[in-house]
């Protein structure tokens, strides 16, 4: 695995610079040890494509922070600029703190800030560490008095649950940019209009954070029920018809890849200032979304 220097930029910085649109992508640590090769396999592809900017998921709990952390600095080592991930969950701001200090550390400066799921998925009911942090636009606020960070945050096109309010996950982002933070990432979707309507309801509020959607692949039937709960909804009716009356695993994945390249062409051309593939450590389906975007083609 070759090193090279940090990457001292932010991602703020790229974002302000950029002629086109950002391209980065998003890993989980490694489990176990079997993983590192898929991981490092899918890095070292992922990495031909030239991105921005890359990042982890985050685990509140010790064994999966640490891997985070490790991973994340491993990334960080390769030169390409490296986004260190920081939830609410399970954690005091001792906690928090010391992952900061980890990060920064290993020459990750860029954050990304979020108050996370707790353990069991997104329907489990939110539960605040008694000497924690609450929310995500606090976790900003921590961040941002502890040094130099970029902070990005998360936003989300569809409607996020239990609140089942699109004005009330607007004014959400407009909260977070006042505390601090520099750009957000969109939970996946698979229509482009919601993405669309989200930055119009962001915009109207006098707000300008820059809003990166996140595109996610969708290659077997057996992903549906996952990636309905990594949205946060029911996946669109019109796309789950199509992939149930497919007929074998190769027309499954032919229309998630087209409806995945459907959705970026639609955000690319409404304004979106990048694309974040949330990669779930495979480079094949991310790879073949990006080779049919004519912006990104020179990649």
């Amino acid at each position: 695995m070759s090193t090279a220097p940090h990457d001292p930029r932010t991602v703020a910085q790229l974002l302000a610079a950029a002629d086109s649109p950002l391209l980065s992508y998003e890993f989980f640590p490694p489990r176990r040890s079997e993983e590192e090769q898929k991981f490092w396999t899918t890095v070292e592809k992922l990495e031909q494509l030239e991105p921005d900017f890359m990042s982890v998921t985050y685990g509140a709990s010790g064994s999966t922070r640490d891997r985070t952390i490790e991973a994340t600095r491993l990334l960080a080592a390769r030169g390409t600029l490296t986004v260190g991930h920081l939830t609410c969950v399970s954690q005091s701001r001792e906690d928090t703190a010391r992952t900061l200090g980890a990060f920064e550390d290993a020459g990750v400066h860029n954050i990304l800030a979020i108050r996370g799921d707790m353990p069991g998925g997104p329907h489990v009911p939110w539960e605040q560490h008694p000497e924690g942090i609450a929310t995500a636009t606090e976790m900003v606020e921590f961040i941002k008095s502890r040094g130099e960070f970029c902070v990005g945050v998360a936003a989300f096109p569809n409607v996020h649950q239990p609140d089942n309010d699109p004005e009330l996950d607007a004014r959400i982002v407009v909260e977070k940019a006042a505390a601090g933070a520099d750009y957000a990432i969109t939970q996946l979707f698979f229509e482009g209009h919601r993405y669309v309507e989200l930055v119009d309801r962001v915009r109207s509020r006098g707000c300008d954070i820059p809003i990166i959607p996140g595109i996610a692949p969708l290659t077997v039937i057996t992903q549906v029920e996952r990636f309905a709960q990594l949205a946060d909804c029911e996946l669109p009716a019109d796309f789950v018809a199509q992939l149930n009356a497919a007929g074998d695993p190769a027309e499954v994945r032919r229309i998630g890849i087209q409806r995945a390249v459907d959705v970026c062409l639609e955000v690319l051309e409404a304004g979106a200032p990048g694309l974040q593939f949330f990669t779930q450590n495979r480079w094949m389906a991310t790879t073949e979304v990006i080779a049919r975007l004519p912006g990104y083609r020179a990649r």
